[in-house]
């Protein structure tokens, strides 16, 4: 049964422990997909050649290149040295998929989605073996009663999944809804139909709107 978990990791022992001892204002946060080797990060707190010298300095960074920027933040490809603690990597390793993860104050707070319990169990004491002992902050199984209990059908959470899994949310958008529909095998039409009623449904559930009130006309403003 597939599981999600939360995981909390101290960023010192990992590739990014001496970038956070250099500026510890430095928040950091994974690009979920991009085209190289290495792993993208949004790096941004400090000045961005503050980012730079400490990029320069670390002894676990193999290499690094701009990629972008937006606003006051600025997007690298970075590659760790071949014997630096990859968390990344473990999480792979283990047959998982890290969803997201961010990092502030040194400490990643990664989203793992795994095949089972035990992954997550396997991915811990590979961590604790290295000396990086995580917190589980939150396990959860994705079973048909936690779609259901957010209203969500089973076709609608797995189009959300997909959608997420894509990068149909991020910004800009990693793939088109065309993309996406064609990946899934359905019409845009249905598609989008099934996207708007998903929304619905968690909008619905989560801010506890009646059925009365959603039926509602609205109320007209001057």
């Amino acid at each position: 049964m597939t599981s999600i978990a939360d995981i909390e990791i101290p960023a010192d022992g990992t590739g990014t422990g001496q970038l956070f001892e250099a500026v510890p204002s430095l928040t950091c946060e994974m690009e979920r997909v991009i085209a190289s080797s290495g792993h993208g990060l949004w790096l941004s707190g400090p000045s961005q050649s503050e980012v730079e010298d400490a990029l320069d300095e670390a002894d676990a960074i193999g290499s690094y290149s701009q990629i972008s920027s937006d606003e006051d933040r600025w997007l690298y490809d970075i590659e760790f040295e071949p014997d630096t603690i990859d968390p990344f990597e473990l999480v792979l390793e283990e047959g998982g998929t890290v969803l997201s993860a961010s990092a502030s104050n040194g400490t990643w707070l990664l989203s793992v989605r795994v095949v089972d319990r035990e992954s997550v169990s396997s991915l811990y004491d590979r961590l604790d073996d290295k000396d990086i002992t995580p917190t589980i902050v939150r396990l959860f199984d994705l079973a048909e009663e936690t779609h259901s209990q957010c209203g969500l059908t089973a076709r609608q959470y797995e189009t959300l999944v997909a959608a997420i899994d894509h990068g149909y949310f991020e910004i800009p958008r990693e793939v088109s809804m065309q993309e996406l529909s064609e990946e899934l095998g359905i019409s845009h039409q249905a598609l989008s139909e099934r996207l708007r009623r998903a929304y619905r449904a968690l909008v619905t559930s989560e801010l506890n709107v009646t059925e009365e009130e959603t039926a509602a006309p609205p109320v007209p403003t001057n």
